[in-house]
Protein backbone atom coordinates (compact mmCIF):
# COMPACT_ATOMS: atom_id res chain seq x y z
CA UNK A 1 0.00 0.00 0.00
CA UNK A 2 2.88 2.14 0.50
CA UNK A 3 3.75 2.40 -3.58
CA UNK A 4 0.22 3.73 -4.50
CA UNK A 5 -0.58 7.23 -5.59
CA UNK A 6 -3.15 8.69 -3.53
CA UNK A 7 -3.96 11.31 -6.04
CA UNK A 8 -4.00 8.35 -8.74
CA UNK A 9 -6.76 6.41 -6.94
CA UNK A 10 -8.87 9.43 -5.88
CA UNK A 11 -8.73 9.64 -9.90
CA UNK A 12 -10.07 6.55 -10.15
CA UNK A 13 -12.30 5.95 -7.47
CA UNK A 14 -14.26 9.75 -8.82
CA UNK A 15 -14.05 7.97 -12.13
CA UNK A 16 -15.31 4.97 -10.88
CA UNK A 17 -18.41 6.36 -9.04
CA UNK A 18 -19.31 8.99 -11.91
CA UNK A 19 -19.07 6.16 -14.55
CA UNK A 20 -21.84 4.27 -12.65
CA UNK A 21 -23.64 7.44 -11.57
CA UNK A 22 -24.04 8.73 -14.94
CA UNK A 23 -26.00 5.46 -16.41
CA UNK A 24 -29.02 5.63 -14.87
CA UNK A 25 -29.57 9.31 -15.40
CA UNK A 26 -29.01 8.81 -18.97
CA UNK A 27 -32.01 6.68 -19.05
CA UNK A 28 -34.05 8.24 -16.84
CA UNK A 29 -33.64 11.73 -18.53
CA UNK A 30 -35.38 9.86 -22.02
CA UNK A 31 -37.45 7.43 -20.49
CA UNK A 32 -39.37 9.79 -18.97
CA UNK A 33 -40.41 11.33 -22.22
CA UNK A 34 -41.14 8.01 -23.81
CA UNK A 35 -43.60 7.15 -20.46
CA UNK A 36 -45.09 10.47 -21.45
CA UNK A 37 -45.56 9.50 -24.98
CA UNK A 38 -46.66 6.38 -23.91
CA UNK A 39 -49.11 7.91 -22.04
CA UNK A 40 -50.31 10.28 -24.77
CA UNK A 41 -50.79 7.38 -27.07
CA UNK A 42 -53.22 5.83 -24.62
CA UNK A 43 -55.40 8.93 -23.29
CA UNK A 44 -55.68 9.67 -27.22
CA UNK A 45 -56.52 6.75 -28.44
CA UNK A 46 -57.89 4.22 -25.22
CA UNK A 47 -56.24 1.41 -26.94
CA UNK A 48 -55.02 -0.78 -23.73
CA UNK A 49 -51.86 -1.65 -25.04
CA UNK A 50 -50.63 1.50 -24.41
CA UNK A 51 -51.31 1.66 -20.98
CA UNK A 52 -49.68 -1.53 -20.79
CA UNK A 53 -46.79 -0.42 -21.85
CA UNK A 54 -46.53 2.38 -19.71
CA UNK A 55 -47.12 0.10 -16.74
CA UNK A 56 -43.81 -1.95 -17.42
CA UNK A 57 -41.62 1.23 -18.53
CA UNK A 58 -42.90 2.80 -15.49
CA UNK A 59 -41.21 0.07 -13.18
CA UNK A 60 -37.72 0.76 -14.69
CA UNK A 61 -37.66 4.04 -14.52
CA UNK A 62 -38.48 3.94 -10.82
CA UNK A 63 -35.74 1.29 -10.59
CA UNK A 64 -33.36 3.36 -12.62
CA UNK A 65 -34.34 6.59 -10.67
CA UNK A 66 -33.60 5.04 -7.31
CA UNK A 67 -30.13 4.12 -8.11
CA UNK A 68 -29.51 7.10 -10.23
CA UNK A 69 -30.55 9.39 -6.96
CA UNK A 70 -28.25 7.02 -4.34
CA UNK A 71 -24.83 6.65 -6.46
CA UNK A 72 -24.98 10.39 -7.08
CA UNK A 73 -25.26 11.84 -2.99
CA UNK A 74 -22.35 9.24 -2.82
CA UNK A 75 -20.48 11.03 -5.45
CA UNK A 76 -21.09 14.46 -4.38
CA UNK A 77 -19.61 13.15 -0.91
CA UNK A 78 -16.25 13.35 -2.49
CA UNK A 79 -16.33 16.77 -3.56
CA UNK A 80 -15.28 17.11 0.21
CA UNK A 81 -13.26 13.72 1.00
CA UNK A 82 -11.20 13.72 -1.85
CA UNK A 83 -11.16 16.89 -3.42
CA UNK A 84 -11.46 19.86 -1.00
CA UNK A 85 -9.87 22.59 -3.34
CA UNK A 86 -12.75 22.35 -5.86
CA UNK A 87 -15.30 23.86 -3.17
CA UNK A 88 -12.76 25.89 -1.73
CA UNK A 89 -11.89 27.59 -4.88
CA UNK A 90 -14.51 27.21 -7.32
CA UNK A 91 -18.18 26.45 -4.86
CA UNK A 92 -19.37 29.90 -5.25
CA UNK A 93 -20.24 29.13 -8.47
CA UNK A 94 -20.59 25.04 -7.96
CA UNK A 95 -22.69 25.26 -5.05
CA UNK A 96 -25.57 27.44 -6.24
CA UNK A 97 -25.67 25.33 -9.64
CA UNK A 98 -25.82 22.10 -7.31
CA UNK A 99 -28.39 23.21 -5.71
CA UNK A 100 -30.37 25.06 -8.21
CA UNK A 101 -30.53 20.74 -10.12
CA UNK A 102 -31.63 19.99 -6.10
CA UNK A 103 -34.52 22.86 -5.99
CA UNK A 104 -35.50 23.11 -9.32
CA UNK A 105 -35.72 19.23 -10.46
CA UNK A 106 -35.00 16.98 -8.09
CA UNK A 107 -38.01 17.50 -5.31
CA UNK A 108 -40.32 17.61 -8.66
CA UNK A 109 -39.02 14.20 -9.74
CA UNK A 110 -39.10 12.89 -6.44
CA UNK A 111 -42.60 13.89 -5.85
CA UNK A 112 -44.53 13.23 -9.04
CA UNK A 113 -42.50 9.88 -9.41
CA UNK A 114 -44.94 8.83 -6.69
CA UNK A 115 -47.99 9.90 -7.98
CA UNK A 116 -47.25 8.01 -11.53
CA UNK A 117 -46.31 4.87 -9.70
CA UNK A 118 -49.10 4.80 -6.88
CA UNK A 119 -52.17 7.53 -7.56
CA UNK A 120 -53.41 6.80 -11.05
CA UNK A 121 -56.53 5.65 -9.19
CA UNK A 122 -56.50 8.56 -6.72
CA UNK A 123 -56.43 11.08 -9.57
CA UNK A 124 -57.54 12.15 -12.53
CA UNK A 125 -56.64 11.03 -15.81
CA UNK A 126 -55.27 14.52 -16.61
CA UNK A 127 -53.52 14.73 -13.23
CA UNK A 128 -52.15 11.16 -13.87
CA UNK A 129 -50.43 12.57 -17.62
CA UNK A 130 -49.09 16.03 -16.18
CA UNK A 131 -47.31 14.19 -13.58
CA UNK A 132 -45.55 12.39 -16.29
CA UNK A 133 -44.78 15.73 -17.40
CA UNK A 134 -43.46 17.02 -14.81
CA UNK A 135 -41.30 14.40 -14.13
CA UNK A 136 -40.03 13.77 -17.89
CA UNK A 137 -39.32 17.66 -17.70
CA UNK A 138 -37.60 17.20 -13.96
CA UNK A 139 -35.44 15.20 -15.33
CA UNK A 140 -34.33 17.10 -18.39
CA UNK A 141 -34.18 20.14 -16.16
CA UNK A 142 -31.66 18.48 -13.67
CA UNK A 143 -29.34 17.88 -16.66
CA UNK A 144 -29.73 21.23 -17.82
CA UNK A 145 -28.27 22.02 -14.47
CA UNK A 146 -25.62 19.60 -13.89
CA UNK A 147 -24.21 20.06 -17.81
CA UNK A 148 -24.38 24.18 -17.10
CA UNK A 149 -21.39 23.08 -14.28
CA UNK A 150 -19.43 20.55 -16.12
CA UNK A 151 -19.25 22.59 -19.09
CA UNK A 152 -18.20 25.63 -17.01
CA UNK A 153 -15.61 23.61 -15.49
CA UNK A 154 -14.54 23.01 -19.32
CA UNK A 155 -14.73 26.48 -20.98
CA UNK A 156 -15.02 28.65 -17.44
CA UNK A 157 -16.62 32.40 -18.03
CA UNK A 158 -18.60 35.24 -16.40
CA UNK A 159 -16.37 34.74 -13.25
CA UNK A 160 -13.21 36.53 -12.10
CA UNK A 161 -10.98 35.70 -8.98
CA UNK A 162 -10.95 37.23 -5.97
CA UNK A 163 -8.51 36.32 -2.94
CA UNK A 164 -7.95 32.79 -5.08
CA UNK A 165 -11.71 32.51 -5.14
CA UNK A 166 -14.06 32.16 -8.50
CA UNK A 167 -16.78 34.61 -7.63
CA UNK A 168 -19.37 35.48 -10.23
CA UNK A 169 -19.68 38.36 -12.42
CA UNK A 170 -22.41 37.05 -15.04
CA UNK A 171 -24.33 34.25 -14.18
CA UNK A 172 -26.30 34.12 -17.89
CA UNK A 173 -22.06 33.53 -19.12
CA UNK A 174 -21.52 31.01 -16.08
CA UNK A 175 -24.52 28.86 -17.24
CA UNK A 176 -24.30 29.57 -21.09
CA UNK A 177 -20.65 29.33 -21.28
CA UNK A 178 -18.91 28.30 -24.74
CA UNK A 179 -19.42 24.84 -24.81
CA UNK A 180 -22.86 24.31 -23.10
CA UNK A 181 -24.96 24.12 -25.88
CA UNK A 182 -23.43 21.59 -27.59
CA UNK A 183 -22.50 19.81 -24.64
CA UNK A 184 -25.90 20.12 -23.30
CA UNK A 185 -27.36 18.81 -27.27
CA UNK A 186 -24.76 15.79 -27.18
CA UNK A 187 -25.63 14.36 -23.21
CA UNK A 188 -29.52 14.90 -24.32
CA UNK A 189 -29.90 12.50 -27.57
CA UNK A 190 -27.09 10.53 -26.28
CA UNK A 191 -29.58 10.01 -23.66
CA UNK A 192 -32.38 9.60 -26.30
CA UNK A 193 -30.37 7.06 -28.01
CA UNK A 194 -29.57 4.80 -24.77
CA UNK A 195 -33.08 4.88 -23.89
CA UNK A 196 -33.78 4.01 -27.64
CA UNK A 197 -31.96 0.91 -27.96
CA UNK A 198 -32.50 -0.17 -24.40
CA UNK A 199 -36.61 -0.28 -25.11
CA UNK A 200 -36.11 -2.05 -28.46
CA UNK A 201 -33.68 -4.63 -26.65
CA UNK A 202 -35.84 -5.48 -23.87
CA UNK A 203 -38.94 -5.79 -26.17
CA UNK A 204 -37.22 -8.29 -28.69
CA UNK A 205 -36.16 -10.28 -26.25
CA UNK A 206 -39.70 -10.34 -25.13
CA UNK A 207 -40.32 -10.76 -29.14
CA UNK A 208 -38.04 -14.03 -28.76
CA UNK A 209 -40.03 -15.70 -26.03
CA UNK A 210 -43.05 -15.29 -28.13
CA UNK A 211 -44.38 -12.56 -25.87
CA UNK A 212 -45.84 -10.57 -28.93
CA UNK A 213 -48.43 -8.87 -28.52
CA UNK A 214 -49.63 -5.20 -29.81
CA UNK A 215 -47.74 -3.53 -26.60
CA UNK A 216 -44.38 -5.43 -26.97
CA UNK A 217 -44.43 -4.50 -31.08
CA UNK A 218 -45.73 -0.46 -29.76
CA UNK A 219 -42.50 -0.42 -27.30
CA UNK A 220 -40.24 -2.25 -30.45
CA UNK A 221 -41.08 0.40 -32.93
CA UNK A 222 -41.02 2.94 -30.85
CA UNK A 223 -37.07 2.16 -29.79
CA UNK A 224 -36.44 1.38 -33.34
CA UNK A 225 -38.21 4.26 -34.69
CA UNK A 226 -36.62 6.89 -31.98
CA UNK A 227 -33.06 5.41 -32.78
CA UNK A 228 -33.23 5.60 -36.52
CA UNK A 229 -34.26 9.48 -36.07
CA UNK A 230 -32.16 10.13 -33.56
CA UNK A 231 -28.44 9.17 -34.56
CA UNK A 232 -28.25 11.47 -37.70
CA UNK A 233 -28.36 14.80 -35.07
CA UNK A 234 -26.33 13.07 -33.30
CA UNK A 235 -23.41 13.03 -35.46
CA UNK A 236 -24.23 16.27 -36.54
CA UNK A 237 -24.18 17.48 -33.11
CA UNK A 238 -21.36 15.48 -32.20
CA UNK A 239 -19.05 17.40 -35.47
CA UNK A 240 -20.70 20.54 -34.09
CA UNK A 241 -19.52 19.69 -30.71
CA UNK A 242 -15.73 18.99 -31.98
CA UNK A 243 -15.61 22.28 -34.20
CA UNK A 244 -15.93 23.78 -30.68
CA UNK A 245 -13.40 21.78 -28.92
CA UNK A 246 -11.32 22.62 -31.66
CA UNK A 247 -11.62 26.27 -30.47
CA UNK A 248 -12.05 25.86 -26.62
CA UNK A 249 -9.67 22.97 -25.76
CA UNK A 250 -7.23 22.74 -28.48
CA UNK A 251 -5.68 19.96 -26.40
CA UNK A 252 -8.50 17.71 -25.94
CA UNK A 253 -9.08 17.75 -29.92
CA UNK A 254 -4.77 17.19 -30.52
CA UNK A 255 -5.64 13.82 -28.05
CA UNK A 256 -8.81 12.59 -29.76
CA UNK A 257 -7.30 12.95 -33.09
CA UNK A 258 -3.93 11.82 -32.64
CA UNK A 259 -2.23 14.91 -33.98
CA UNK A 260 1.37 15.17 -32.51
CA UNK A 261 2.75 18.43 -34.14
CA UNK A 262 1.45 21.48 -35.49
CA UNK A 263 1.07 21.25 -38.83
CA UNK A 264 -1.30 21.70 -42.30
CA UNK A 265 -3.06 19.29 -44.28
CA UNK A 266 -3.39 16.92 -41.23
CA UNK A 267 -4.67 12.81 -41.71
CA UNK A 268 -7.30 11.45 -40.08
CA UNK A 269 -6.02 8.87 -37.73
CA UNK A 270 -8.43 5.51 -37.93
CA UNK A 271 -6.07 3.19 -35.98
CA UNK A 272 -2.65 3.66 -34.45
CA UNK A 273 -0.95 2.91 -30.87
CA UNK A 274 -0.13 6.17 -29.30
CA UNK A 275 3.25 6.35 -27.89
CA UNK A 276 3.30 9.05 -25.72
CA UNK A 277 7.31 8.85 -24.59
CA UNK A 278 8.18 8.69 -27.87
CA UNK A 279 5.09 11.24 -28.99
CA UNK A 280 4.39 9.49 -31.94
CA UNK A 281 1.93 6.95 -33.52
CA UNK A 282 2.70 3.56 -34.08
CA UNK A 283 1.51 1.44 -36.52
CA UNK A 284 -0.96 4.41 -37.65
CA UNK A 285 -3.44 3.83 -40.32
CA UNK A 286 -4.83 7.22 -41.57
CA UNK A 287 -6.86 9.02 -44.41
CA UNK A 288 -4.62 11.73 -45.73
CA UNK A 289 -5.12 15.59 -45.23
CA UNK A 290 -9.06 14.57 -44.03
CA UNK A 291 -8.71 15.36 -40.31
CA UNK A 292 -8.00 19.41 -41.64
CA UNK A 293 -10.79 19.13 -44.04
CA UNK A 294 -13.36 18.15 -41.47
CA UNK A 295 -11.95 20.42 -38.37
CA UNK A 296 -10.84 23.59 -40.90
CA UNK A 297 -12.94 23.03 -43.40
CA UNK A 298 -9.47 22.89 -45.86
CA UNK A 299 -7.59 20.37 -46.87
CA UNK A 300 -4.50 22.54 -45.90
CA UNK A 301 -6.39 24.00 -42.76
CA UNK A 302 -3.72 24.42 -39.65
CA UNK A 303 -4.54 22.20 -36.90
CA UNK A 304 -2.69 22.45 -33.21
CA UNK A 305 -1.12 19.44 -32.19
CA UNK A 306 0.32 17.85 -28.60
CA UNK A 307 3.84 19.92 -29.07
CA UNK A 308 2.07 23.18 -28.01
CA UNK A 309 0.73 21.89 -24.86
CA UNK A 310 3.48 20.70 -23.67
CA UNK A 311 2.96 19.43 -19.75
CA UNK A 312 -0.52 20.36 -20.03
CA UNK A 313 -2.09 18.08 -22.06
CA UNK A 314 -3.94 15.07 -21.20
CA UNK A 315 -3.25 11.60 -21.32
CA UNK A 316 -3.33 10.71 -25.28
CA UNK A 317 -4.17 6.47 -25.53
CA UNK A 318 -7.42 6.70 -23.40
CA UNK A 319 -8.66 9.81 -24.90
CA UNK A 320 -7.66 8.65 -28.85
CA UNK A 321 -9.08 5.12 -28.10
CA UNK A 322 -12.25 6.54 -25.79
CA UNK A 323 -13.65 9.10 -29.04
CA UNK A 324 -13.16 5.67 -31.40
CA UNK A 325 -15.14 3.60 -29.58
CA UNK A 326 -17.85 6.27 -29.15
CA UNK A 327 -17.74 6.56 -32.49
CA UNK A 328 -17.76 3.05 -33.46
CA UNK A 329 -21.00 1.96 -31.11
CA UNK A 330 -22.31 5.68 -33.01
CA UNK A 331 -21.78 4.12 -36.64
CA UNK A 332 -23.34 0.32 -35.43
CA UNK A 333 -26.61 2.17 -33.47
CA UNK A 334 -27.06 3.75 -37.30
CA UNK A 335 -26.39 0.63 -39.43
CA UNK A 336 -28.68 -1.42 -37.06
CA UNK A 337 -31.50 1.17 -36.19
CA UNK A 338 -31.89 1.71 -39.73
CA UNK A 339 -31.57 -2.11 -40.53
CA UNK A 340 -34.66 -2.41 -38.27
CA UNK A 341 -36.34 0.27 -39.25
CA UNK A 342 -36.77 -2.00 -42.69
CA UNK A 343 -37.77 -4.61 -41.10
CA UNK A 344 -40.51 -3.22 -39.02
CA UNK A 345 -41.54 -1.05 -41.77
CA UNK A 346 -44.72 1.33 -41.42
CA UNK A 347 -46.27 -0.20 -44.63
CA UNK A 348 -46.03 -4.04 -43.76
CA UNK A 349 -48.93 -5.17 -42.66
CA UNK A 350 -47.91 -7.42 -39.19
CA UNK A 351 -44.20 -6.12 -38.27
CA UNK A 352 -44.61 -9.44 -35.95
CA UNK A 353 -43.92 -11.87 -38.35
CA UNK A 354 -41.76 -9.57 -40.71
CA UNK A 355 -39.13 -9.60 -37.66
CA UNK A 356 -36.51 -11.98 -38.19
CA UNK A 357 -35.25 -13.95 -35.33
CA UNK A 358 -31.25 -13.04 -35.80
CA UNK A 359 -31.96 -9.27 -36.46
CA UNK A 360 -33.99 -9.89 -32.93
CA UNK A 361 -30.93 -11.07 -31.17
CA UNK A 362 -29.05 -8.34 -32.63
CA UNK A 363 -31.50 -5.74 -31.06
CA UNK A 364 -31.04 -8.08 -27.59
CA UNK A 365 -26.96 -7.76 -27.97
CA UNK A 366 -26.88 -4.11 -28.44
CA UNK A 367 -30.12 -3.27 -25.73
CA UNK A 368 -27.22 -1.62 -23.54
CA UNK A 369 -25.15 -0.52 -26.23
CA UNK A 370 -26.10 3.30 -25.33
CA UNK A 371 -24.00 2.60 -22.01
CA UNK A 372 -20.85 2.11 -23.74
CA UNK A 373 -20.80 4.76 -26.28
CA UNK A 374 -22.04 7.22 -23.15
CA UNK A 375 -19.03 5.86 -20.69
CA UNK A 376 -16.53 6.09 -24.27
CA UNK A 377 -17.99 9.82 -24.67
CA UNK A 378 -17.88 10.70 -20.90
CA UNK A 379 -14.33 10.22 -21.03
CA UNK A 380 -13.00 12.01 -24.05
CA UNK A 381 -15.04 14.93 -22.13
CA UNK A 382 -13.44 14.22 -18.23
CA UNK A 383 -10.03 12.47 -19.33
CA UNK A 384 -9.75 15.03 -21.80
CA UNK A 385 -9.85 18.02 -19.50
CA UNK A 386 -6.78 16.55 -17.26
CA UNK A 387 -4.20 18.36 -16.02
CA UNK A 388 -7.19 20.90 -15.42
CA UNK A 389 -10.54 20.18 -12.99
CA UNK A 390 -11.72 23.77 -14.22
CA UNK A 391 -9.86 24.12 -17.35
CA UNK A 392 -6.74 26.97 -16.78
CA UNK A 393 -8.20 27.96 -13.22
CA UNK A 394 -7.72 25.39 -10.91
CA UNK A 395 -6.05 21.61 -11.70
CA UNK A 396 -6.46 18.63 -10.29
CA UNK A 397 -3.28 18.11 -8.37
CA UNK A 398 -4.01 21.12 -6.45
CA UNK A 399 -7.79 20.50 -5.34
CA UNK A 400 -6.58 17.11 -3.97
CA UNK A 401 -6.76 16.10 -0.26
CA UNK A 402 -4.38 14.77 1.59
CA UNK A 403 -6.53 11.38 2.65
CA UNK A 404 -4.01 8.46 2.72
CA UNK A 405 -3.25 5.83 -0.21
CA UNK A 406 -3.90 3.13 2.01
CA UNK A 407 -7.66 4.77 3.10
CA UNK A 408 -8.34 5.83 -0.76
CA UNK A 409 -7.63 2.16 -1.69
CA UNK A 410 -9.88 0.51 0.77
CA UNK A 411 -12.56 2.63 -0.41
CA UNK A 412 -12.13 2.22 -3.84
CA UNK A 413 -12.34 -1.37 -3.48
CA UNK A 414 -15.63 -1.24 -1.39
CA UNK A 415 -17.38 0.89 -4.32
CA UNK A 416 -15.81 -1.22 -7.12
CA UNK A 417 -17.30 -4.80 -5.69
CA UNK A 418 -20.79 -2.62 -4.59
CA UNK A 419 -21.26 -1.11 -7.75
CA UNK A 420 -20.50 -4.54 -9.66
CA UNK A 421 -23.28 -6.28 -7.39
CA UNK A 422 -26.45 -2.84 -8.09
CA UNK A 423 -25.47 -3.35 -11.53
CA UNK A 424 -25.64 -6.78 -12.29
CA UNK A 425 -28.69 -6.50 -10.22
CA UNK A 426 -30.13 -3.77 -12.15
CA UNK A 427 -29.16 -5.61 -15.80
CA UNK A 428 -31.18 -8.99 -13.83
CA UNK A 429 -34.35 -7.30 -12.98
CA UNK A 430 -34.93 -5.38 -16.10
CA UNK A 431 -35.09 -8.68 -17.86
CA UNK A 432 -36.26 -10.55 -15.29
CA UNK A 433 -39.78 -8.03 -15.55
CA UNK A 434 -39.84 -8.57 -19.19
CA UNK A 435 -39.68 -12.58 -18.65
CA UNK A 436 -42.71 -11.95 -16.35
CA UNK A 437 -44.77 -9.28 -18.03
CA UNK A 438 -47.05 -11.38 -20.43
CA UNK A 439 -50.55 -10.88 -22.03
CA UNK A 440 -51.31 -14.56 -21.28
CA UNK A 441 -49.75 -17.80 -19.71
CA UNK A 442 -50.81 -20.11 -22.76
CA UNK A 443 -47.96 -20.24 -25.35
CA UNK A 444 -48.04 -19.07 -28.95
CA UNK A 445 -47.12 -21.18 -31.89
CA UNK A 446 -43.67 -23.22 -31.91
CA UNK A 447 -42.68 -21.91 -34.78
CA UNK A 448 -43.07 -17.79 -33.64
CA UNK A 449 -45.83 -17.11 -35.78
CA UNK A 450 -48.89 -16.17 -34.22
CA UNK A 451 -51.35 -18.98 -33.05
CA UNK A 452 -55.12 -19.33 -31.91
CA UNK A 453 -53.93 -17.97 -28.69
CA UNK A 454 -52.53 -14.45 -30.05
CA UNK A 455 -54.85 -14.25 -32.06
CA UNK A 456 -57.57 -14.75 -29.15
CA UNK A 457 -55.40 -12.38 -27.29
CA UNK A 458 -55.57 -9.73 -30.07
CA UNK A 459 -59.48 -9.97 -29.99
CA UNK A 460 -60.20 -10.13 -26.19
CA UNK A 461 -56.89 -7.69 -24.87
CA UNK A 462 -56.49 -5.19 -27.81
CA UNK A 463 -59.96 -4.67 -29.92
CA UNK A 464 -58.12 -4.60 -33.72
CA UNK A 465 -58.12 -1.15 -35.00
CA UNK A 466 -57.01 0.38 -38.59
CA UNK A 467 -52.83 -0.03 -37.75
CA UNK A 468 -52.97 -0.41 -34.18
CA UNK A 469 -50.27 -3.22 -34.25
CA UNK A 470 -48.31 -0.84 -36.79
CA UNK A 471 -48.77 2.27 -33.82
Amino acid sequence: MDGLDAFLLARIQFAANITFHILFPTISISLGWVLLYFKLRFVKSQDQYWMDAYQFWVKIFALTFALGVVSGITMSFQFGTNWPGYMQKVGNIAGPLLAYEVLTAFFLEATMLGVMLFARERVSETMHTVATLLVAGGTTLSAFWILALNSWMQTPAGFEMINGQAHVTSWFEVIFNPSFPYRLTHMLLASGLTVAFLVAGVSAYRWLRKDRGAEVMAGLKTGIYMAAMLIPLQIVAGDLHGLNTLEHQPAKLAAMEGIWKTEKGVPAVLFALPDEKAKENRYEIAIPKLASLYLTHSMDGEVKGLDQFEGKHPPVAPVFWAFRIMVGVGMLMLAVSWASVLQLAPWKRDPARTLTVWHARVLVAMTFAGWIALIAGWYVTEIGRQPWLVTGVLTAADAASKVPAPRIALTLTLYLALYAVLLASYVSVVFYLARHKKHADKPFGDDGTAGETEKELNVVNYPEKEGAPNA
